[in-house]
């Protein structure tokens, strides 16, 4: 291959992240093969052969292009990854010796039976910065990964040879193409394109998908380094490059800065929008491969289900196996982590004094007499803070009708318009806007809303003064 070689270390750091965008989603809840939720899978990044693009919505290729500052950057490392799917079928051993395909074979253990797998393949590339800023020369770099057959005997726990598991995986061929362009502005700036293309032959069973995604790319993603140089943040770039960024374009993938500790020299480029310099979580215990849950609820969840559900997750996939042993022997201490971990969003500076008569019951902060999320927490909480509704001055203790909708933010309003509710504390959020935080009226629960800091938010054109005349 053209100018290959080993990434730098300068990509590991990144790399954590990325693993979580390659495998997001890929066996989801209860990690069973039979749940409808793994009826459909492989939702993001997924590049299929030219020939049946745009057949429900799939794509061939992406393009990546950001801004580089070259400064001493002499080379432009890429990475590409992706998984290709790996077909897995179950035999039995019959007496004669013959193997018979089965929906499923039962071991005291785990259930196998038939899956998809993603097997991780990488594409790197290391090339001169100043060769590929030269023109005249075409950088694109041809990989074909050939077709494969792989048997594994599955054995019981006396070790006799029961059944084998059958591994089919498709031909799959691409290519990655890099280009640097120079930019004219105030200080030196190259736009870095590189475009993946899936230039697998067309399948047969077109219009199958799983016919399609076995010749498919999924969680397609890169990662790019300039060792000595600056990659330009694309959502909070400096004042002179914002033009230069708005010129980028993104074509079904997102590029963010992703190198250690806020270095700036590498990029993610994911298909999944996220924001500069992206972390795991510390409190998570391992890859659920599902984010669109919380990890503490799925551990719950994964820990109520069945023996026999989790010997079906277990055959299912390797990772769903580690998953179930992962929540099995999950330590009470690193569970109690995953509830109630609170990240501030902003400094409080300043002492207070105690509150002389705190709230029952509350696990509240050093030098503090209220909660975290107690408005009264706030420096100058002491004032009366009041906003004024149709001339009417609204505090903690007003009483109000709630009036939502105006901006259609919440499918909840309809159910809250004409309500009453009592007013605890008006805020101000991180960009400056008045909200008050009210309770309902008529909440059964309200003393335990007001105890927990569970309060709704509403705008001051939310709401309006009760004036005792509604019914």
């Amino acid at each position: 291959m053209k100018g290959a070689t080993h990434t730098a270390d300068v990509l590991d750091h990144a790399r954590a992240v990325a693993d979580a965008v390659l495998y997001e989603g890929y066996v989801l809840y209860p990690y069973r093969a039979s749940a409808a939720k793994n009826q459909v899978r492989w939702q993001f990044g997924v590049l299929v052969p030219a020939a049946v693009a745009h057949e429900g919505g799939e794509n061939c290729a992406q393009r990546t292009q950001c801004l580089l500052e070259p400064r001493g950057a002499a080379r432009v490392d890429a990475e590409l990854r992706f998984l290709r799917v790996r077909r897995r079928t179950v035999e039995r051993l019959e007496a004669d010796g013959s193997y018979t395909p089965v929906p499923e074979l039962e071991l005291p253990d785990r259930i196998l039976v038939p899956w998809d797998e993603g097997a991780e393949e990488r594409v790197r590339i290391h090339l001169p910065a100043r060769d590929l800023t030269a023109g005249g020369e075409d950088w694109d770099v041809a990989f074909d990964l050939p077709a494969h057959t792989g048997r594994e005997p599955v054995t019981d726990p006396s070790g006799r040879t029961v059944g084998r598991l059958v591994r089919r995986t498709a031909r799959v061929t691409g290519t990655l193409s890099p280009a640097l362009e120079e930019l004219p502005g105030p200080y030196r700036v190259l736009r870095l394109t590189v475009t993946v293309r899936n230039t697998t032959p067309a399948p047969p069973g077109q219009g199958d998908r799983a016919a399609v995604l076995a010749h498919a790319m999924v969680g397609t993603h890169l990662l790019l380094g300039a060792p000595g140089g600056h990659f330009l943040s694309m959502t909070d770039p400096p004042e002179w490059a914002r033009g230069q960024v708005q010129e980028c374009h993104n074509d079904r993938t997102w590029p963010v800065l992703a190198g250690a500790a806020h270095a700036d020299d590498v990029v993610l480029s994911a298909p999944i929008i996220l924001e500069d310099h992206p972390t795991l979580a510390e409190e998570s215990p391992g890859p659920l491969y599902d984010a669109t849950e919380i990890d503490e609820i799925l551990s719950l969840r994964t820990a109520a289900l069945t023996d026999r559900e989790k010997r079906e997750a277990r055959g299912t996939d390797a990772r769903a196996a580690e998953v179930i042993d992962l929540v099995d022997g999950l330590p009470a201490a690193v569970r109690d982590r995953l509830h109630g971990t609170i990240r501030s969003l902003r400094e409080i500076t300043g002492e207070r004094q105690p509150d002389p008569a705190p709230r029952q019951g509350l696990d509240l902060p050093p030098g503090t007499g209220h909660p975290w999320w107690d408005p009264a927490q706030e420096p100058g909480a002491g004032d009366e803070i009041v906003v004024v509704v149709e001339g009417v001055p609204l505090g903690a203790g007003s009483r109000v009708v709630l009036t939502p909708g105006a901006r259609r933010s919440d499918a909840q309003d309809v159910f809250l318009r004409g309500r009453h509710a009592t007013v605890e504390a008006v805020v101000d959020d991180l960009d400056g806007e008045t909200h008050l935080a009210v309770v309902m009226d008529d909440d059964p629960g309200s003393d335990v809303r007001r105890a927990q800091g569970r309060f709704l938010y509403f705008r001051p054109d939310e709401v309006r003064p009760l004036t005792g005349e509604e019914p």
